[in-house]
């Protein structure tokens, strides 16, 4: 059956306003040209959106051209406010947006350990706030939290995860309670890198594909045929309770110590730079494993299972302990393609892939490439920020009819 006249000027105006998002502020010619409609249909999908309040005349398309014809139309950025947040366990990293991404201020905010749950909270919650002013945004329209543990999928819930702080769990309800006009959501952080590297990173051209996370703890984001899986209970991709040859104990419930987690943690991988005679991380995290990583990279002088001084002797180390969680994950789902991700992935680059797959393609029969991040630890971060603009935007570019406006 053919759309009726009011959905088929809702689909042509969800497309051309995607199109401004992707490619940018675009003449009314560039709008015909790249959705196939006609030169009438294009102009009354633009008048509409500019009454609308959507877009709006940004400029021209040249210095040669004047008049209609070379107006420049782009999404109207200040609609809407939205911010980030990439939850960790000694704090926080916040910026806020406008609705077409565009960063206008940003905020770290460290939570020392024997913060109470409360006083966290409320540090955590005025930072937001006081980045939002300095952005210039008189409210939010939504906000999108990334954060370590599973999320609930009936609830969207952050659900209870042993070593995780408390403080954690009740971030999200604090947020929707101070800012009661916004969306507030919670995403798992490995998945919210997943989808950062599948739009702007090393997975761009993959619609099947698993993010391998190497930071301070470990875990994987599963992504088959452009969809990201959650699971059941939203627990795909706890590859950190792994059970795993080369730990001496298993995980339970509750600690994933003895599981992947003890063999490719920040804490494990820096205890394995020690034995081969390389620095100490300091701290021993994510990004303070990463700087003993990227200094063995530019100190490595042979091919995977080539050289023989101590930082090529490590990396070949860590590349069969990452390759264990890779063959693992290559064994169940097949993918084609791990993507190493994370502050570790990024700092070992392409010189820790080419060793993750040397060892990768012993361990496994099935054909798997193995990429670099492009990301590293901004991803969950970027993640946490596409996701809100989606969201933030799905509502304002929906018809008139659905936002309760007709």
């Amino acid at each position: 059956m053919p759309a009726s006249p009011s959905t088929a000027r809702a689909i042509n105006d969800r497309l051309a306003l995607r199109l401004l998002q992707q490619e940018g502020p675009l003449t009314a010619g560039q709008l015909k040209q790249l959705t196939g409609l006609s030169r009438p249909t294009v102009a009354d999908l633009v008048e509409r959106l500019t009454a609308s309040g959507l877009i709006t005349v940004v400029g021209e398309s040249g210095e040669q051209r004047r008049g209609p014809n070379a107006r420049l139309y782009g999404i109207v950025a200040d609609r809407a406010h939205l911010a980030a947040l990439d939850v960790r366990t000694g704090g926080v990293f916040v910026l806020v947006s406008d609705l077409v991404g565009r960063v206008l201020a940003e905020a770290a905010v460290p939570i020392g350990g024997d913060t109470g749950t409360g006083p966290a909270v409320e540090q955590v919650v005025a930072a937001v706030e006081r980045t939002a002013k300095e952005a210039g945004a008189d409210r939010l329209h939504t906000v999108g939290i990334g954060a370590p543990g599973l999320v609930d999928p009936a609830t969207g819930d952050l659900r209870d995860s042993g070593g995780l702080p408390a403080w954690h769990r009740r971030l999200a309800a604090a947020l929707q309670e101070r800012l009661p006009d916004a969306r507030v959501t919670v995403e798992n952080e490995t998945n919210l890198a997943a989808l950062a590297e599948q739009r702007e990173g090393a997975a761009r051209d993959r619609d099947t594909f698993v993010l391998l996370w190497l930071g301070h703890g470990v875990g994987a984001a599963v992504v088959l045929d452009g969809v990201l899986r959650r699971g059941a209970s939203g627990g795909t991709g706890e590859i950190g309770f792994l059970p795993v040859p080369g730990t001496t104990a298993l995980p339970s419930a509750t600690d994933c110590d003895g599981g992947y987690h003890s063999l490719a943690g920040a804490a494990a991988v820096g205890a394995l730079a020690r034995e081969y005679g390389l620095p100490r991380a300091e701290p021993v995290d994510g990004p303070g494993v990463a700087v003993v990583v990227r200094e063995a990279v530019a100190e490595a002088t042979g091919p995977p299972g080539g050289g023989s001084g101590p930082a090529d002797r490590f990396l070949d180390a860590l590349a069969h302990r990452v390759a264990i969680g890779a063959a693992s994950v290559a064994s169940i789902l097949d993918p084609g393609c791990v993507v190493l991700g994370g502050e570790v992935g990024q700092a070992g680059g392409a010189v820790l892939a080419a060793r993750v797959a040397d060892r990768l393609r012993r361990m496994s029969p099935l054909a798997t490439e193995v990429r670099a991040g492009g990301l590293g630890g901004a991803a969950v971060l970027r993640g946490a920020l596409l996701t809100a603009r989606d969201r933030a935007q799905d509502e304002l570019f929906a018809p008139a009819e659905r936002q309760g406006l007709s």
